[in-house]
């Protein structure tokens, strides 16, 4: 377990704040979990008063606390009025007897002896959301209860926390000090929520010296919590996520608690309304499935340190002069795209929003081996001015950033289709605005060929074959009528079209690739893309690898560095304009699943652990590029074999990931 997250500047303890919906055990145990990876020790949580006093309200605290306080410094923030005890019947309405706050209070603390430091009462009662002050307007009401409350809970030997300020009123915190609130309090809470909700911000420096002046105003020198602080990526943007986290850290309080822990589920309501505001809904270091966002990954993998050091990743000037843009640029391909033209001496524009696991170390790997070439836009591709930004003074696009995975489509075909689709006409709308558009290389799929129903083969012992002679000895060719299957295939093959078609209504200068299997270094492949590395990855960690099917699945693999000459070639070379291309391994390339378990075995010297499922929805059985039309046209033929490439790529892993896998 590291320490706790204490930050150098401000050295504020850094904590996160998670809410949770009664009965919703699978939540609590991911924001656990979650949590514990980043080392985080601190958290701040609503306890309900309105739903303590629901049927099972007592149960589910029964069950919540203890297993938060198994592995946090647990602050409670309690809130939300019972309906039937409030002047009005909502959970944000003054109780008709402020003292019922306070023996709630002291009920919990009766009920948890010694197990909380501090206790927050209420959250954000300046906002009429939180507390309808028009039912207390001059806020006696609200004093009288928390005067009550936080004297109750010091009889427990437990230090108060005034919920935090939403907006920061000065004029509303010296209210509560003539109103007699502040007597017992240690701690005064703040919010805000830069980038995302506040209309005006000067910095927390400014925001936290103009509580300590009100407080000094008043005799007062409690100390001062950021408790809710954070950023919506309701637009995609981890990276602003993290540089806000950083900032948040840096400040000068005692405590900053982080909003939030998780995603909102899409299945709940806020207080605001269902779906009112989306971005209330997305200010997770995690999403709700648990998997965690661009400053949790960083966070988890190398410390807060890292965190901040990522924070400048972006930072360098842009290059003087022409450069090439690559969308997508941090992925697998990218990266050996990028690294090939640096070498040369040709300066880049990544644009990528970081999104995926394992592209930040690719990024950083960029950066630290060729310093200023590597410019790092970092941007989302469904964001038209991200990719205006990044278009400038730029020379040649390649066109990588895209939602690669079938299987994720199948689950999410709105970002699916607004990735692949939406993104690349973004994109080519921004070039058509351009005075000189770059020429511009897309990088679609076989998919677009759809499953390959109608292809007669052959079931050999392992692998399959296809019938006709000339599919045998050269693979699918681009007169293959295109049949898009599964929304993975519909929404790059409409890219693709769409592409063509910018070529051939606007005379933009554009080539597609309809690439097949490729794999090679910087490539850490899952379950769902990037098969021939993830058999390696599973291998090399003594996991099951899972073959959906038979195995007998035929793909002719290309190794990066060979598709790395055919786009360098192809964006040169005018005659490519306009057209498309299959760009696979070929038929000398090609391999089945069975095949490279073979080869696996062979470089690691032990057979991986396999199980078998059903097919995969549109998987095709075989599928080989038929890559003459850009061969004989550009003079390019691969040059890595598949027992040569796959070694390789075992040897890349094996130095790469080492410190994640099993020692032997």
């Amino acid at each position: 377990m590291r320490r706790d997250a204490r930050q150098d500047q401000g050295d504020a303890v850094l904590g996160a704040v998670a809410y949770f919906h009664m009965g919703d055990r699978d939540s609590v145990e991911r924001v656990v979990d979650g949590l514990t990876r980043l080392g985080i020790r601190h958290l701040r949580t609503a306890v309900s008063w309105a739903d303590w006093e629901r049927d099972g309200g007592p149960q589910w605290f029964g069950w919540v606390i203890p297993r938060l306080l198994e592995q946090f410094d647990v602050l409670p923030c309690v809130l939300y009025t019972p309906p039937e005890k409030g002047l009005m019947p909502k959970t944000s309405s003054p109780p008709k007897d402020p003292e019922d706050y306070g023996r709630f209070v002291d009920l919990l603390l009766t009920e948890y002896p010694g197990a909380f430091s501090h206790v927050e009462l209420w959250n954000e009662p300046n906002n009429y959301i939180e507390w309808d002050w028009t039912v207390d307007p001059e806020w006696n009401i609200f004093a009288r209860m928390i005067a009550s409350a936080s004297e109750r809970a010091h009889s427990h030997g437990v230090k108060t926390v005034l919920g935090g300020m939403s907006p920061f009123d000065p004029n509303w915190l010296n209210l509560m000090y003539q109103r007699g609130a502040m007597h017992h309090m240690d701690v005064i809470g703040v919010h805000g929520f830069p980038g995302t909700w506040e209309a005006v911000w000067e910095g927390w420096s400014s925001h936290i010296a103009r509580v300590r002046e009100v407080a000094d105003a008043n005799g007062h020198s409690p100390e001062l919590w950021i408790t809710e602080c954070g950023f919506s990526t309701w637009n995609h943007d981890e990276y602003r996520m993290l540089l806000e986290l950083v900032d948040a850290a840096a400040a000068p309080a005692d405590r900053v608690y982080w909003y939030s822990a998780e995603d909102l589920n899409p299945v709940y309501e806020t207080l605001d309304g269902f779906h009112a505001d989306e971005r209330a809904y997305h200010f997770g270091l995690f999403r709700i499935d648990g998997s965690p966002k661009l400053p949790a990954r960083v966070w988890a993998e190398g410390g807060f340190d890292d965190v901040r050091a990522f924070a400048h990743i972006a930072g360098s000037d842009r290059p003087d002069g022409p450069a090439t843009l690559v969308t997508g640029g941090a992925g697998f391909v990218g990266t050996n795209l990028i690294d090939r033209l640096c070498s040369e001496g040709t300066p880049v524009v990544v644009l990528d929003n970081l999104s995926r696991p394992g592209v930040e170390r690719n990024l950083r790997w960029l950066k630290e081996k060729h310093g200023d070439l590597v410019f790092a836009e970092i941007g989302d591709i469904r964001d038209r001015f991200a990719i205006r930004r990044a278009l400038s003074s730029c020379d040649r696009v390649f066109h990588l950033a895209a939602q690669v995975a079938v299987t994720t489509s199948l689950l999410d075909p709105q970002t699916d289709l607004g990735v692949n689709l939406q993104g690349t006409v973004n994109l080519l709308e921004e070039m058509r605005r351009l005075p000189s558009p770059p020429p511009l290389l897309f990088t679609s799929t076989n998919k677009v060929y759809g499953a390959l129903e109608d292809l007669a083969l052959t079931e050999r012992h392992l692998r399959y074959e296809p019938v006709d002679p000339d599919i045998a000895s050269r693979g699918i060719s681009e007169s293959r009528p295109l049949a898009f299957a599964s929304p993975y295939g519909c929404s790059k093959g409409a890219a693709d079209q769409y592409v063509l078609d910018y070529g051939h209504s606007f005379g933009l200068e554009t080539i597609v690739f309809r690439m097949s299997c490729v794999y090679g270094p910087h490539q850490f492949g899952t379950e769902d893309q990037g098969w021939v590395a993830h058999f390696m990855i599973q291998a090399l960690d003594d996991s099951v690898i899972t073959i959906y099917g038979n195995g007998k699945q035929v793909r002719d693999v290309l190794h990066v560095d060979d598709l790395v000459d055919a786009m360098t070639v192809a964006i040169a070379d005018p005659a490519a304009y306009g057209k498309a291309f299959n760009i696979g391994g070929g038929p000398e390339n090609a391999v089945s699943l069975l095949e490279v378990l073979d080869a696996i075995e062979e470089v690691d010297g032990r057979r991986p652990e396999v199980s078998f499922s059903d097919w995969r929805r549109a998987d095709q059985p075989y599928y080989v590029s038929d890559t003459s039309a850009f061969g004989d046209a550009f003079g390019w033929k691969p040059r890595v074999g598949v027992e040569e490439g796959l070694a390789s790529l075992y040897r890349w892993l094996r130095e790469n990931a080492a410190a994640s896998l099993p020692q032997r």
